[in-house]
């Protein structure tokens, strides 16, 4: 079963700023990753190039970014993100607040 996620506009390039981006794989599973340029980042993971992740799971669309920010603000974020479990990042795509509360106090 496919995951019903609204695919979002990508943001304009931040030169020195990166940008937290969550895509959408085609085994329903959710990469996590920083760049400066989302679209490019994009288009490298569709094409094979990137991350172990994207090349094994192909991309199909992109449905998070969070941004931009500095260096450390996003490095410490995606770290965060990645650490995630899937419902979790669910709830944080569909911006469900109250879901995202309640799996944070169970730690999931």
């Amino acid at each position: 079963m496919t995951l019903d996620l609204p695919r979002i506009d990508y943001p304009p390039p931040a030169k020195g700023l990166l940008y937290i981006y969550i895509i959408l794989c085609d085994n329903n599973t959710f990469y996590v990753g920083l760049t400066s340029n989302v679209r490019k980042r994009f288009s490298a993971h569709a094409n094979g190039y990137g991350s172990r992740h994207t090349k094994r799971h192909k991309p199909t669309k992109l449905v998070f970014t969070e941004g931009p920010y500095d260096l450390t603000t996003a490095t410490n974020r995606e770290r965060q993100l990645k650490k995630w479990s899937h419902v979790k990042k669910q709830a944080l795509i569909t911006g469900d607040t109250s879901g995202l509360k309640l799996l944070s106090k169970s730690k999931s």
